[in-house]
């Protein structure tokens, strides 16, 4: 084998190998809120996405997830966000997050398996995934608030 060949192999092996541990990631779960302008209050349990392999895998490869459940996603830091559904077959609702729990955005329906860009449109800190249609059922609209334990400690170190 040449050691270019063997180069090859071996930068493939490694791909392969770290395709396999971001599909591995697991997530710890935590209640969220969502307060509504008109005082009413929704809770979803939540997958909190908030290192670098678990953003990766995010709902990637599910086929179902329940109604009252979500995922969360910090970014670690206040940035402008670009999502997509690549390998995510369920339709999505996604809420863009301030560092203090404000909605700033929300997009609705996203096409599954799309490799399309989802643009938070400005800087936020946190996405919430939502099935697909939960934002309109739920009557949820920017300036809502979320509100879950990742939210608040990020909100005290401000």
């Amino acid at each position: 084998m040449s050691r270019s060949t063997f180069r090859a192999s071996m930068a493939l092996l490694f791909l392969a190998l770290s395709s396999a541990v971001a599909l591995s990631a697991t997530f710890a779960t935590e209640l969220l809120t969502i307060r509504r302008a008109d005082g009413s209050t929704h809770v979803i349990t939540v997958e909190v996405a908030a290192n670098s392999e678990q953003r990766a895998q995010g709902l990637m490869n599910r086929k179902e997830m329940a109604d009252d459940a979500g995922m969360l996603f910090d970014f670690g830091t206040t940035r402008r966000v670009y999502m997509w559904m690549k390998n995510t077959y369920l339709p999505l609702d996604m809420l863009f997050v301030s560092e203090d729990g404000s909605i700033l955005g929300i997009t609705p329906d996203t096409v599954p398996m799309s490799e399309a860009i989802i643009d938070s449109g400005e800087r936020v800190r946190f996405v919430i995934e939502l099935n697909a249609g939960a934002a309109r059922k739920l009557g949820l609209a920017v300036g809502d608030k979320a509100e879950s334990p990742q939210i608040r400690a990020v909100a005290a170190n401000r």
